[in-house]
């Protein structure tokens, strides 16, 4: 990951729980220097046979007290916390501290690989095997070549425009700057991105979807740049199965570390999270505070 510059997260502490009845699904309402634009931060058995009840949900209140918990020890230490969690299952989504949008580095991977898959889906390109695994390094190990090349070839910006639209990402824009890793968002437009990438509604066939989400459950422990990929969801929910894309950048307008943490938990995919830290301090306690967030809010290493 390249380094940028960074701004000042704007200090809003937000806590919002959605619930959700019946059958009812609701979609949550997306490394050189830049000048900083405004940062904020988961069966039924055969007949007759007896089916295992299945496990209860957490406690959302419970988890919005933590997120809540989280956010504010993590100001305590000057680092400003995005949050948002949506159980896929009831709809319910929490929500804390910063909701505005935010510079998403390699996070902005992600949109690159839909984009890309979806012009091979409509057979309007083709990938080489050669393209194929610089896909697979790019989500596994945030390739910035790859990201790059796929950047350039999709028509820069455009990418980011398509994928906003068609999964109706609110506060997400383009890079100010044409530079993939500017690309601004919230943690919300994050999870939403990441429930209609997994329920198909975002127009990405299962197929390609599905590349997507291997190649972010084999995320490699340590990116091609040598950065330590551990940081927030895969170390904070350790007893969990994870599907991650992580982003990291400095430094955002002087010495501000930003991080992000973002994807899926649970072996039924039932959790969709996005986190988004700024911190002027050294990036493996930017890292920490991070992972410490995660723990908070999920002792004990799961959902």
């Amino acid at each position: 990951m390249r380094r940028h510059p960074s701004m000042v997260f704007a200090g809003v502490l937000v806590a919002v729980v959605g619930v959700m009845v019946a059958a009812s699904s609701t979609q949550p309402t997306a490394d050189s220097e830049a000048t900083p634009s405004h940062v904020s931060l988961m069966a039924a058995g055969p007949p007759g046979v007896p089916q295992a009840p299945a496990p209860e949900p957490p406690d959302l209140l419970q988890l919005d007290g933590l997120a809540n918990k989280a956010t504010e020890a993590a100001q305590r230490v000057g680092a400003d916390i995005s949050i948002a969690v949506l159980d896929r299952t009831t709809g319910r989504l929490v929500t804390s501290g910063d909701g505005a949008a935010f510079p998403i580095a390699s996070v902005a991977k992600l949109f690159i690989a839909d984009d890309l898959l979806l012009q091979v889906a409509q057979g309007k390109t083709k990938l080489s095997p050669e393209d194929r695994q610089l896909l697979d390094t790019m989500l596994r190990a945030s390739d910035d070549y790859a990201a790059e090349l796929f950047w350039e070839r999709g028509g820069g910006n455009a990418v980011v425009d398509r994928v906003i639209r068609r999964y109706g990402l609110r506060g997400t824009t383009v890079p100010y700057d044409g530079k993939w890793f500017t690309t601004m968002s919230t943690t919300i437009d994050l999870v939403r991105y990441y429930d209609m990438l997994l329920d198909g509604s975002g127009g990405l066939p299962p197929a390609q979807a599905n590349t997507i989400l291997a190649d972010l459950a084999a995320s490699a422990p340590v990116g091609v740049d040598g950065y330590p990929q551990r940081f927030g969801i895969p170390d904070g929910l350790f007893a969990e199965k994870v599907a991650v894309k992580q982003g990291w950048m400095c430094c955002w307008n002087g010495p501000n570390q930003v991080h992000m943490s973002t994807g899926v938990v649970g072996a039924d995919r039932r959790y969709v999270i996005a986190i988004g830290s700024m911190q002027p301090v050294d990036e493996a306690t930017a890292r920490n505070t991070l992972t410490t967030v995660v723990k908070t809010m999920f002792p004990g290493g799961r959902t």
